[in-house]
Order: C-alpha cells, then structure tokens, then sequence
C-alpha cells in the first residue's frame, strides 16, 4: 500500500509525534510506501517522524492547495490522519482517498477537548456532545471561560462531529474511546480500537528496598496530583513511615502541589520534565507508578511504558486505562467515579505492605508492557488500512 500521513505538527515533542516516529518505519519496514502531509514547517533542530526518503508535503511551505494536490499525486491508496487543526484538510481528504483518522483525543466530542468538570472539583464528563454542553461547560468550569474561546471550541467540535461518518474507518487507543465515539454517532462498525504500545525501550532492575512513589506527567487539575499528594502523606502516617514521591514533570499546578506537599509533610523531590534517559531511570528506582488522572485518559501510555521496566500501576479506573492495567495483575484499579485520596491513599498502604505481591506484580507489568507490543499495533492497524483501501485498489 501506498500510505499517506497527515498530521499537523511534525517533530514537535509529544505523545502523536512518538507514534508516528514508531509506526511510520515500522510500515515501510513491512514493504509499504509511506509519506507525510503536514500543517507545520519542519526545523531542522525536529527531525521528521518519517523513515529516510519518505516524501514530505508541507503546506507552511508550499501553501494548503499545493501540498493537498501534490500528497493526492503521489497517488495514496489511503490516507491516515491524525491530529489536524484545520479540518479542511480532513475533508478534501476523504473526498479523494479512503481516509482513515486516529482520534488521540476527544476530539469532536467535547469542547474544551479534556472530556472533564474542574468545578466543584474535577470530574469526568459521560455527556455526548450538544447544545446542553454550552450551560454545563459555564457552571461546571470545562475549561478557558472567554465566551469567544468557548464558542469557538464548540463550533470546531460540531465540525469534526459532522464529519465522523466520511471517515472509511476511525481508530481509537482503547475501547473506552470507541465507546466514545460511537455514543457521539460515528458508524459502530467503523470505529477500531488498537492499544498503544511502549515508546521506551529497557530491562527491569533489581526492586530497591524501600517503597517509592512516582508521578510522570503535566501537572494540571486532571492529572489528580494533589490527590495523590495526600493519598501518600495518609499512607506515611498510617506505615508509620515517610513513603518517597518523585513527581516528574510540569504545568500550572506545580507550584501549589510543591506547597501541599512541604505543608503535609511529604517527603516529595519535584524534578521538572526529564529526557528519555531520564525517565528510564525513574522507572528504574520507582516501586510503584502513580496515575491519579481524574479525566478519562484516553489510554495512559505511562503505566505501559512503566511496566517496560516492571513498575505496577496504580490509577483511577477512568478512561481507556482499565485495558493495560488489570487489578491485582499488574497494579491496582481505584474506584474513578468519585475519585479519592482516602481510597488511594488505601492501595498505597496495601502495595508497600505486601512486597512479594508487589513483586509478582513486577513480573506481570513487564509482561503486559510486551504483549502489547509495536508488532501488534501495527499488524492490526495494517488489517484497517488495508481493508480501507481495498475498493479503491482493486478500481
């Protein structure tokens, strides 16, 4: 097949770029032609996702018409699109090529994009897009609150809601995100999901002897990091004994998460964002990975990549997270309905007390980490495709 994708970033940091980096030679290695079509210009200090030779069509460089024209020239037997802020793109795609589009986000299914309430605390939201969402994003806090942010969100989202049943076939990170979008009216018979996989590569290590926490992550509401701060400083005081967080990241949030921690007492090291090495070696001298999100994540490919390494999970059950982490197997699930430190802090207890379970759980996070594999993403996303593009093949 001859693979087209689109995606408007291009070597940018971020999770869409890692995968792309990932699957695009990994089609090229299984004998496909692939090439990307991007919104971005490329830098030279952020190499391309693409294998070496692929053909580039950058529409900051040559203008939207001309990139489109020349991509469709190069002759795709189907294009995969990812994330692109003009949904025009989008369109004049899937009128010329079987289309298929990876829905990262909830994107078209929410306005603010976060699928979340922040007030009175945050919470996952369940409600299919609609004119209802405009009252409930104003008195549940969804988001920015400049009435020209809100309507602009809300009348992109409609777009690319409108545009679901043009697509030959949508792909999602998990079956939560499925359910989402098949609940807000894309075809049941269109939507595919395929897990992520690890984009971190490594070997476990010896555990350390003491019981250490930590966080990987942006550091907004959502993320749940001031639920996890007292769920840890509960679990001190009930061990009876300081327990070691290292929260690893950045955002907004952090400042006052560094004063809750210093005003609870706990023992935290806030370390900014770390490179790839760096993140090896947290996972490394991490006991147990905390992923207190209370949005619904849309996989939450830091537990996968923690158990590359054969660090548990343990996180809100929201979200697609439920289908890499499985409680009592690889970590522990918490209650995400209500979400808690109290209930939290309670798994934290029961991780540090029982070090032989905790171990055996070690095992199995790697385990988990290898079935779900870049060979099985890709042998299943290589079936959508494929099947996409057969009408217009055999044409």
């Amino acid at each position: 097949m001859r693979i087209l994708f689109a995606n408007d970033g291009i070597g940018d940091a971020g999770g869409v770029q890692n995968y792309l980096g990932a699957v695009m030679p990994a089609l090229a290695a299984r004998g496909h032609q692939v090439a990307l079509l991007h919104l971005d210009a490329l830098r030279a200090d952020a190499p391309s996702p693409a294998p070496a030779g692929a053909p580039h069509f950058g529409m900051a460089q040559m203008g939207t018409d001309a990139a489109l024209f020349a991509a469709l020239a190069w002759g795709p037997d189907v294009a995969f699109v990812h994330n692109m802020r003009p949904l025009e793109v989008d369109r004049r795609l899937c009128a010329a090529v079987p289309t298929i589009k990876f829905m990262h986000g909830y994107f078209g299914t929410c306005v603010s994009g976060q699928k979340a309430h922040l007030f009175p605390g945050p919470r996952a939201c369940a409600k299919p897009l609609g004119p209802g969402c405009i009252p409930i994003y104003a008195t549940r806090r969804c988001g920015r609150m400049r009435p020209a942010y809100v309507a602009e969100g809300y009348r992109w989202a409609n777009e690319q809601n409108g545009m679901f049943g043009g697509y030959a076939s949508i792909v999602t990170a998990s079956r939560h995100m499925r359910d989402e979008y098949v609940r807000n009216g894309a075809p049941a018979d269109r939507v595919h999901p395929i897990p992520l996989f690890p984009t971190i590569s490594g070997e476990p290590v010896d555990p350390r002897r003491d019981f250490r926490v930590l966080f990987l992550g942006r550091m907004t509401a959502i993320k749940g990091g001031d639920l996890l701060i007292r769920a840890v400083a509960q679990a001190s005081r009930r061990l009876d004994r300081s327990i070691p967080l290292t929260m690893a990241g950045d955002g907004p949030q952090r400042a006052a998460w560094e004063a809750l921690a210093a005003r609870l007492r706990v023992d935290a090291v806030f370390t900014g964002w770390v490179d790839d090495d760096g993140r090896a070696d947290l996972f490394r001298n991490a006991s147990l990975l905390a992923v207190p999100s209370v949005w619904p994540e849309p996989f939450g490919l830091v537990g996968l990549e923690a158990g590359v390494f054969g660090v548990p999970s343990v996180a809100f059950d929201v979200g697609g997270i439920h289908d890499w982490l499985t409680p009592g197997f690889n970590g522990w699930l918490v209650p995400g309905d209500a979400p808690s430190a109290h209930k939290l802090g309670d798994a934290l207890v029961h991780a540090a007390r029982n070090p032989d379970l905790l171990a055996r759980m070690r095992v199995n996070a790697r385990a988990m980490a290898e079935r779900m594999s870049l060979a099985r993403h890709v042998e299943a996303l290589e079936r959508v495709l494929a099947s996409a593009a057969a009408p217009a093949m055999a044409g």
